[in-house]
Parts: structure tokens; sequence; C-alpha cells
């Protein structure tokens, strides 16, 4: 079984890594063992060329993992397979009690909406994408959803509790 997850989802610059980063502070502090998946729309590299580790994945290694006293870490090329849907994710991070998740904005799981003005860009996506459930935002918004301040950490923090308390079918697979 997958742990409790919850969604932060917007367009580019409105808020979303901002917000993981103090909700997984906020949880945290409340006790609570936080892990965060972030969905990332180009190719990416957490290892530097010259690294032994990266010397493996050259070589054809499909998963590579460090360790060390203080962290460890897997990589998995992928290799021309199709990229991992969340739930494949979600059930690697078995340890944890609560997963935030950022983007996927496309996954049915239920999410919180990210507005800011000042990188207004798009539509919105409640309506338009699955699992919006509420927005935070740091402009009036005239939405049926309920929608917190950008920077209502605690009141956010309390709405997916509550949330995941009252959906737990939607927030653990």
């Amino acid at each position: 079984m997958t742990p409790p997850h919850f969604g932060v989802a917007g367009w580019k610059n409105s808020g979303k890594t901002t917000l993981v980063c103090r909700l997984i502070a906020e949880f945290t502090a409340r006790g609570l063992k936080v892990a965060a998946v972030k969905h990332a729309h180009h190719g990416f590299d957490i290892d530097q060329q010259g690294r032994d580790s990266h010397n493996f994945r050259e070589s054809g290694a499909r998963e590579v993992v460090v360790v060390s006293e203080k962290r460890w870490a897997l990589m998995t090329e992928l290799r021309g397979e199709p990229e991992p849907g969340l739930e494949d994710i979600l059930a690697r991070l078995a340890g944890s009690d609560l997963v935030i998740v950022e983007g996927f904005k496309m996954g049915a799981h239920p999410k919180i909406e990210t507005r800011r003005l000042e990188s207004a860009q798009g539509s919105a996506l409640a309506g338009h994408y699955p699992g919006i459930v509420a927005i935070a935002t740091d402009y009036p918004v005239h939405d049926t959803l309920p929608h917190f301040d950008l920077g209502d950490i605690e009141g956010i923090a309390d709405f997916i509790e509550g949330y995941i308390r009252s959906h737990p079918a939607r927030c653990v697979g």
C-alpha cells in the first residue's frame, strides 16, 4: 500500500515549489515523516560527469545506488522504457507518513492549485485538470472550491490533513 499523498500543481512560477517546501517543514514540525515527489518535464541529471556513479550509468547500469552514512540515492535509467506513473513512485516511498507531490497535473490524485497574480499565464487548472480540490493564491478568487492565501501554510496543512482523513481512498493507493 502506498503512503497518503496530496499534490500541489500550477503553472510555471505560480509558487508550487515554495508551497511544497513550506508544507514539508510544517508537516515535519507536526511529527510526520514526509517524502516529496517532483515531476520534471525535461531530462535532468542529479549525477556529475566523472563521478563513479555517472560512469556506472554511462556504462549501461539500469539502476545505480549511492550510499553514505548521511544519505542514499537510487538513480534509474529508463533506457527507452516509459516514464513510471505516480503510483509506481509512491510504492517506493512506503516508509513515509505523507508524500507531497509537485506537478503531475494530469494525475487523478487530490491536489491544491497554486496561483500567483504576477505569474498568471494560463487558465485556471480547476475545472480543466483532474483532482483539484482547493486553491492557494495571492489574490482574491471567486471559485466554489476551498481557497487559501498562499502564505497560510498552517491552514493549508490543516486542510490537507482533513482531506486525507475524510477521503482516504483518494489519498492512499
